[in-house]
This record gives structure tokens, sequence and C-alpha cells, in this order.
């Protein structure tokens, strides 16, 4: 019986994946690095929020997000603010700078999803990305038992 390749295939996908999705925003102006990417697009998605609900929603080590925030930071896309309602936290926030990058990254986005699924069958999407929740289901579980 031939040896499954299921957890190979994913990681080599996710590698191509990411070089050719860096290469569409290099070629749209957009030099960001990918665990600037995930902390972007949690902001996009989810709005303001704390650098520790960042690290849990971006999945990034405290050290790897100060590191990133910084040059975030230093390239005018976030701003780090305190709260309002506790002086003590520090608040993560898009600037009106990052607008313009949030349209081309989504547009890269929706290029990246129709390369991904170009000959596929709408219920064929469907029945992969089942697939691929219940695999990260029985992982988490597991990342939940240890």
């Amino acid at each position: 019986m031939k040896q499954r390749q299921g957890g190979f295939l994913i990681a080599k996908i996710h590698r191509t994946a990411g070089r050719v999705f860096a290469r569409m925003l290099r070629e749209r102006g957009i030099q960001i690095n990918p665990a600037q990417g995930r902390i972007l697009f949690v902001l996009w998605e989810e709005g303001p929020m704390t650098i520790h609900e960042l690290a849990k929603r971006s999945g990034l080590v405290k050290s790897t997000l100060t590191s990133t925030l910084d040059r975030l930071e230093a390239q005018g896309q976030v701003v780090r603010v305190r709260s309002g309602e506790d002086r003590r936290k520090i608040m993560i926030e898009l600037t009106p700078k990052n607008h313009a990058m949030h349209k081309l990254y989504d547009q890269v986005s929706k290029e990246m999803v129709g390369l991904f699924y170009r000959g596929f069958a709408p219920s064929e999407v469907t029945t992969f990305e089942g697939s691929l929740d219940r695999i990260l289901e029985n992982l988490a579980e597991s990342e939940e038992r240890d």
C-alpha cells in the first residue's frame, strides 16, 4: 500500500503558494513578508486589538510579533494606541495609509483563490475544504490534549 502524503503535500502547497502570493504582491508594489501579512489580515478581519489578542489570532509568538509590528509601524501601516477603556492596554490599529494596500491585497487574494481552484467544480471545492476542516479539527484536538 502506498504511503499517504497528505501532510507533506499540504506543507509543499503552503510553501509554493506563499512564494506565488509574495510574487503577485511584489508585482503590485506590496512588499510584506508572511508574518506581516498574517498580522494585517487579522486586523483587516477583526479590527483593532491588543498585542496579546493579535498574537493569539495570528499564531505568532510575541517576540516575532513585536519586531514585525515595529516594521509595520515604521512603514506607516499600523499604530500603537493606548486603550480608552484601560490605559494599561496598547491597541494595534491600522492607519488610513493601509486602506490602499488592503484593496490590492484583496485583489491578489481573489486571484490566488482562482489559481488554487482552477479546473475544480464547485462541489469538488466544497468537498476539499470540508476535508481540510476535518484535518484541522483533528490536529487542534490533538494539540489541546498536549
